[in-house]
């Protein structure tokens, strides 16, 4: 798989007509990766594409890969940047959610990466059945504590046929409410911003200079390079997503044949995208570039669609720019829905 990995990086630098800013392992368990494989990986990224001088490099994992050898392993590695599955720091919600650590070894994970990591974000989890405001209140206050500087936040989603959705399907836990998500997501935002954190987009907090440079580039629509099974591309105009299946995907390389299927977006998808990832960020949908990008059909179109909400608080509108008040922030993504061009409507 790493050979195969590294073959792909080689065969698409063709695709790349710019500098490299952030190299990001996630999606599966990278963590499983030797210090030696992700050496050899981000050499050979060095290799093929021009890097800029000091980029983001980030590994995604979970408490229970991250023992105190395996940090300090990683802190002698080019890796700069932890981000950390935490979930929550109470055994109650990570036995729920079916997570392979314990509260202790979120801890403990913590305690160590801090040590040797100065730029760490951890993922919380809010609205879970059964959780006060109070320990909802905790959970913050303990990322906190570690001093922490970037964290993302997500309500509790139940995915079919998982152990969670059969727990809600038997009355063994109560389903999440919407009410107890948007009431927890308030907590969060003003709790994150009394501790110096910028709510830079919906579901994520950084103090200065820690926002994640790897998730600004999608919500601001660059170009990114996904290799591996399941990554997905896109370049400005087409999106593509490579095979998920790991045999299928390395034999396809071993071929030299790019195992990947591509989709060239219309007008509108990339009007819609901007809506969805612009309002989600501080940056907020700009009015020029809309007109200028789409036209002014597409301009027409915001305005009469985004008037409803502007009547009701819950967009605003400041030197051009359309963006969510505070009290339209958790409602964002049904917001933007609303405004997404259909083009049955053109």
């Amino acid at each position: 798989m790493v050979l195969a990995l590294a073959k792909e990086i080689a065969m698409r630098k063709t695709e790349s007509d710019g500098e490299i800013e952030t190299i990001y392992f996630g999606g599966g368990t990278p963590s499983v990766l030797s210090n030696d494989e992700i050496n050899f990986l981000i050499s050979e990224v060095y290799k093929n594409y021009k890097v800029v001088e000091n980029p983001e490099i980030t590994l995604e994992a979970n408490p229970d890969d991250l023992s105190a050898e395996r940090i300090l392993e990683l802190s002698k590695s080019p890796i700069n940047r932890l981000s950390i599955g935490i979930q929550s720091f109470y055994e109650e919600d990570l036995k729920m959610m079916n997570r392979a650590h314990n509260s202790a070894e979120a801890k403990k994970c913590l305690e160590e990466a801090t040590k040797y990591f100065d730029n760490i974000s951890l993922d919380l989890i809010y609205g879970i059945p059964g959780m006060s405001d109070e320990m909802w209140r905790q959970n913050i206050q303990t990322a906190l504590d570690f001093g922490i500087p970037h964290i993302s936040s997500y309500a509790l989603t139940v995915e079919p046929k998982t152990a969670l959705s059969k727990l809600i399907q038997t009355g063994k836990i109560a389903a999440p409410q919407d009410e107890v998500a948007s009431n927890h997501f308030m907590i969060l935002v003003e709790m994150l911003q009394k501790n110096g954190f910028i709510h830079y987009e919906l579901s994520n907090f950084g103090k200065e200079n820690y926002f994640s440079k790897n998730n600004s580039a999608y919500w601001l629509g660059k170009k990114y390079i996904g290799i591996g099974p399941s990554a997905h591309s896109y370049d400005g105009e087409k999106r593509g997503w490579n095979i998920a299946n790991n045999s299928l995907y390395i034999k396809s390389i071993q071929n030299n044949e790019l195992p990947i299927e591509t989709e060239t977006l219309t007008i509108s998808d990339r009007y819609n995208e901007y809506i969805m990832t612009g309002l989600r960020t501080i940056w907020g949908v700009s009015l020029n570039r809309i007109e200028n990008e789409f036209g002014s059909e597409y301009l027409d179109y915001l305005k009469k669609q985004s008037q409803k909400f502007l009547n009701d608080d819950l967009l605003s509108i400041e030197n051009n720019i359309l963006k969510p008040t505070p009290k339209g922030k958790f409602l964002t993504d049904g917001i933007a829905s609303d405004l997404f061009f259909l083009d049955s409507e053109v």
